[in-house]
C-alpha cells in the first residue's frame, strides 16, 4: 500500500513512477490499471529511472545492479529489515525512531538516516461521526490475528466489557480492500503501526495491540511520542491478557479520541510526507551530480554481502534461483554464501 500510493501520489504530481516486484499480485495489477507503469522485469520497462526508492534489500540490490549510474534511497519499513549498504544508496529513511536504530546497527553512518514517518490517505479515511458517550462496538484489525495468536485474549477482554468484537485480517479469513468503509462503523480499534494510524485518522479510539504485546489507549498526551515508534512493536510492552487489554479499553474518552485524530489528520496527510519524498529525491540526485562514481567491484562487494546478509546459507541454497542478480555480481554473491568451489 506504501507503494501504491506514493506511485499514485507522485503520478498527479505530474512525475512518472516506474514500481518493479518480482512477484507483483493483484495490488500490483491493479496499481497497473491506474495508469501506473508495473514490471517484474527490470529490462522490460520503457524508461530508466533518475533514482531507485527501494524497499527490501533483493529488488533494491537488483534494480542498482540493473540500472548502472542511477543513485538510490532505501525505505526500512520495520526493526526486522536487514537494510542493504551500498555505494550508490545516497540515503537510508527510517518511518521510525526504531528503524532509524535498525539502519545504524546494520553499518549505515548516522547522517545518511533519517526519518520520514508513515502517512495516512485522507481523501480515503475520512472522519467518522462524534463517538458515543460508551463504546458500543470494537473492531480487531490486522492481518495477524487469529485463533493461533492472540485473538482469543481480546475477545475474552471485550466480553468481559460488555463489547461485541468483530475482526478484520487475513489470519482469520477476512480481508479488507477498502478499510476506509468499515473502521468508522467502530468506536474501539485495536491495532497496531499502519492500521492504527487509519483507524485514528478516522476518529475510533485507538488501543495499540498486536501478537507481540499490548501497549496503550492513544491519547493527546501520548500521541507524538507513540508515533516517533510507528505506534508500532518498540512500544507494544505489556502480555496480551484481558486483564491488561480491560484497563486499557477503560480509558476510552470520546473527547480525547476526537483530538488525537484531528492531530494525525493534521500532521500525518499523505501530501506532506510525499512532499518529504520529493525534497529528498532532489536532494539525493544533486549530491550524486557532484559525487565520484564507485567503480564497479566495489559495487558488486557490496551487493555480494548484501544479499549473503539478507538471505544466508540455509535459505538461500532454495532461493537461489529466484534471486535475479547480475553477471558476476551473482557469482560473488554465491561464492560469499557457498565458496567457490559450489559454483564450478
Amino acid at each position: 500500500m506504501f507503494t501504491c500510493e506514493l506511485a499514485l501520489a507522485l503520478a498527479a504530481r505530474g512525475h512518472t513512477p516506474l514500481v518493479y516486484s518480482p512477484d507483483l499480485g493483484p495490488l500490483g495489477v491493479e496499481l497497473a490499471a491506474k495508469g501506473i507503469e508495473v514490471r517484474d522485469r527490470l529490462d522490460g520497462f520503457s524508461r530508466a529511472p533518475d533514482i531507485v526508492h527501494g524497499h527490501h534489500t533483493v529488488p533494491t540490490v537488483h534494480a542498482l545492479l540493473h540500472f548502472r549510474d542511477v543513485p538510490g534511497i532505501y525505505v526500512c519499513h520495520a526493526a526486522t529489515d536487514i537494510p542493504p549498504v551500498f555505494p550508490r544508496i545516497i540515503q537510508h529513511v527510517a518511518v521510525d525512531h526504531y528503524c532509524a536504530e535498525r539502519l545504524v546497527e546494520a553499518g549505515v553512518p548516522a547522517e545518511r538516516a533519517r526519518v520520514i514517518y508513515n502517512w495516512v490517505d485522507l481523501s480515503r479515511f475520512k472522519p467518522r461521526g462524534p463517538l458515543p458517550a460508551r463504546p458500543a462496538r470494537a473492531l480487531l484489525f490486522s492481518n495477524y490475528a487469529s485463533e493461533r495468536t492472540y485473538l482469543g485474549a481480546v475477545r475474552d477482554a471485550c466480553d468481559r466489557a460488555g463489547l461485541p468484537l468483530d475482526v478484520i485480517g487475513l489470519g482469520v479469513g477476512n480481508p479488507s480492500a477498502e478499510p476506509e468503509a468499515v473502521l468508522g462503523r467502530y468506536d474501539v480499534v485495536f491495532a497496531k503501526a499502519r492500521c492504527a494510524l487509519e483507524a485514528m485518522a478516522v476518529g475510533t479510539a485507538v488501543i495499540l495491540c498486536d501478537f507481540r504485546g499490548v501497549g496503550e489507549m492513544v491519547t493527546s498526551a501520548d500521541v507524538d511520542e507513540l508515533r516517533r515508534w510507528n505506534f508500532g512493536a518498540r512500544i507494544l510492552r505489556s502480555p496480551v491478557e484481558p486483564q491488561i487489554l480491560l484497563a486499557q479499553i477503560a480509558r476510552y474518552d470520546p473527547d480525547d479520541a476526537a483530538e488525537v485524530s484531528r492531530r494525525i489528520r493534521t500532521a500525518a496527510g499523505l501530501d506532506g510526507q510525499v512532499d518529504r519524498y520529493v525534497a529528498l529525491y532532489r536532494e539525493v540526485l544533486s549530491e550524486w551530480a557532484r559525487t565520484p562514481r564507485p567503480d564497479r567491484r566495489t559495487e558488486k562487494r557490496a551487493a555480494a554481502a548484501a544479499l549473503r546478509r539478507v538471505l544466508g546459507p540455509p535459505r538461500l541454497r532454495e532461493r537461489i534461483r529466484q534471486v535475479p542478480v547480475l553477471g558476476s555480481a551473482a557469482v560473488m554473491a554465491k561464492r560469499a554464501v557457498f565458496g567457490p568451489r559450489v559454483w564450478r
